[in-house]
C-alpha cells in the first residue's frame, strides 16, 4: 500500500471525506498524491454535510485535523502551501501573479517564500493594476521590470498587455496567483487571474490559487448581475457587484462555468468560515490598493465605487476613500436628510465636508468638497449596493442639471446602462433594483456547487 493510500485511509477513518475544505485537508491529500488540481479540489467539495462531531486529531502530518469546538487560526493558501513543503510545486518552473498583499502570516512575501522554496523553481513574477508593489493608482499603466532581491523579471499585466503572452509563459510549468481580493465585482484582480487562467489554459500549463479569505465574508451577495454586454475589466463575467466568494471559488466557477478549461488547483484558506470578515480572522490587514486603506472602505466600495462613472469624488485623496462621496455644488445637509429618511437597513449618512490631496482620479484635487459619509451602523443588515444607488437616485432629484456621467465608464461598473438611464428617467429604487433579487438568487444556485468554506 503507497503512502498516499495510508494518509487518504487515515483522513476517512476520522470521518472527513468530502468534508474539510475548511482545514485543507481533502485538497493537500489528493495534490501530494498526484490527483489533478482541479479534480481534487471539487471531489473535496461534493460533500458540504457537517464534521462529525467525534473527530479525532490524528497523525497525518503536515496536515492538522482540528476540534470544531475549538477555533482553528485562519491560514492562508500560502501559509498552507508552505506547511506542506510546497509539495505540489516540487520540479516544477514556476511563475508568480502576486503583489504586496501576497505574504504569510507573519508578513513574508509570497515571492520570497517561493524564491527560497526547496525543489520548487520560481522563474518569472507578474503584476496586476497598481504594481506588483500597489503603489500606482488605478488606471495607471505599469511598466514591466525586474525583481531588486530576487533578480526576476515582471512581467506587466497592467500595461501592454493584460493577459499573458505566450512569451511571457514560456518555460513555465505553472502559474501561480496570490493576490488579496475585496470581493468586489469592480475590483480588477479576480480578472486579472481569470485572464490568466484562459492564457494557462491556451498553452497547457497548470494554474494554482493560493485563496485568501474574501475580506466582506462569503454569507452575503448583493448588487446586480453583469449583463455580459457590459464585460469589461472592471467586470469580465456574470457576477454580482458583490459576488461573496474567495478568489479560489470564483476560479473555479469561471473554469467550469465558463469553459475555462485549465488544470486548476486551488490551495484553501485554513480555518475560515463564511460568517467571518476580515478583522474577525487574526490576520494582518494591508491595504490592497491605494485607496482601500481599510476593511470600511472595502465595506462601502461595492456601491460607491459606482460614483466613478460621474462627476462626483469618491473620497480619493483622503483617508476615507470610498466612505464619502461630494462635489463643491452638492447640497450636502439635504442629501444627508433625505438619505436618513429613507431608513435603509445598517446605514447611516453624514454631511461632511472634505479635501483630496493629489486624488488620482483628478476630481476636486485642493478644493473643499461637500459630502456625505457613508456610515455602516449595522454591517450584517447593510446593503451598500442600494445605498449608492439610492444617493445616486436624490442627488439626481437635487440637482438634475449638476450630475453629469462619465457614460461608458460608469455603465461597465453598473454591467449595463439601464441603471443609469433609469436613473435620469427619474426612476425609484424599487424600480431601478426590481430583479436584482431573482438574478442573485440564481447567482447563489450556481455557485454553490464551487463553495469551498462552511
Amino acid at each position: 500500500m503507497s503512502n498516499c493510500s495510508g494518509k487518504r485511509r487515515r483522513l476517512q477513518s476520522a470521518g472527513v471525506r468530502g468534508w474539510g475544505l475548511s482545514f485543507g485537508l481533502v485538497l493537500w491529500v489528493a495534490a501530494a498524491c498526484g490527483g489533478a488540481g482541479g479534480a481534487a479540489v471539487q471531489s473535496a467539495a461534493e460533500s458540504p454535510r457537517p464534521m462529525p462531531e467525534d473527530i479525532r486529531a490524528v497523525d497525518t502530518s503536515p496536515w492538522v485535523i482540528a476540534s470544531e469546538s475549538r477555533r482553528e487560526e485562519v491560514r492562508t493558501g500560502i501559509d498552507v502551501l508552505a506547511a506542506s513543503g510546497f509539495e505540489i510545486l516540487a520540479g516544477k518552473r514556476v511563475g508568480l501573479i502576486t503583489n504586496h498583499t501576497g505574504r504569510d502570516r507573519k508578513g513574508k512575501s509570497t515571492i520570497d517564500l517561493l524564491h527560497d522554496a526547496p525543489g520548487a523553481q520560481l522563474v518569472a513574477l507578474f503584476g496586476p493594476e497598481h504594481g506588483i508593489r500597489g503603489e500606482a493608482e488605478a488606471g495607471e499603466r505599469v511598466a514591466s521590470g525586474r525583481d531588486a532581491r530576487t533578480g526576476l523579471p515582471i512581467h506587466s499585466l497592467y500595461g501592454a498587455t493584460r493577459k499573458p503572452t505566450p512569451e511571457m509563459l514560456a518555460g513555465l510549468d505553472v502559474l501561480v496567483f496570490d493576490i488579496q481580493d475585496i470581493g468586489a465585482r469592480y475590483y480588477t484582480y479576480v480578472w486579472t487571474m481569470a485572464l490568466a487562467m484562459r492564457a494557462a489554459a491556451e498553452v497547457g500549463l497548470e494554474f494554482v490559487v493560493l485563496d485568501r479569505p474574501n475580506p466582506l465574508g462569503g454569507v452575503v451577495v448583493q448588487g446586480n448581475v453583469l449583463d455580459p454586454a457590459y464585460s469589461s475589466f472592471v467586470g469580465l463575467y456574470p457576477v454580482p457587484m458583490r459576488h461573496g466568494l474567495t478568489a479560489g471559488e470564483l476560479a473555479r466557477l469561471l473554469n467550469e462555468e465558463h469553459g475555462i478549461g485549465v488544470k486548476l488547483t486551488v490551495v484553501p484558506v485554513s480555518g475560515w468560515r463564511r460568517d467571518l470578515w476580515y478583522d474577525e480572522t487574526g490576520l494582518p490587514w494591508t491595504p490592497p490598493s491605494p485607496n482601500i486603506p481599510s476593511l470600511e472602505s472595502a465595506l462601502h466600495y461595492p456601491g460607491t465605487c459606482l460614483f466613478e462613472g460621474t462627476n462626483l469624488s469618491v473620497g480619493r485623496g483622503t483617508d476615507a476613500a470610498f466612505q464619502q462621496i461630494g462635489a463643491p455644488w452638492l447640497d450636502a445637509e439635504t442629501l444627508a436628510t433625505r438619505l436618513n429618511a429613507l431608513e435603509l437597513p445598517g446605514v447611516r449618512f453624514e454631511a461632511i465636508d472634505f479635501t483630496p490631496i493629489a486624488p488620482g482620479d483628478g476630481k476636486f484635487g485642493g478644493e473643499r468638497v461637500r459630502g456625505v459619509r457613508f456610515i455602516a451602523t449595522n454591517r450584517e443588515r447593510y446593503d451598500p449596493t442600494r445605498a449608492a444607488i439610492a444617493a445616486l437616485v436624490e442627488i439626481r432629484r437635487l440637482h438634475p442639471d449638476r450630475l453629469s456621467w462619465r457614460e461608458s465608464h460608469f455603465d461597465r461598473l453598473a454591467g449595463t446602462d439601464r441603471l443609469r438611464r433609469g436613473i435620469i428617467a427619474g426612476a425609484s429604487v424599487a424600480e431601478l433594483t426590481a430583479g436584482w433579487d431573482a438574478a442573485i438568487h440564481e447567482f447563489e444556485e450556481k455557485r454553490s456547487a464551487y463553495l469551498l468554506y462552511r
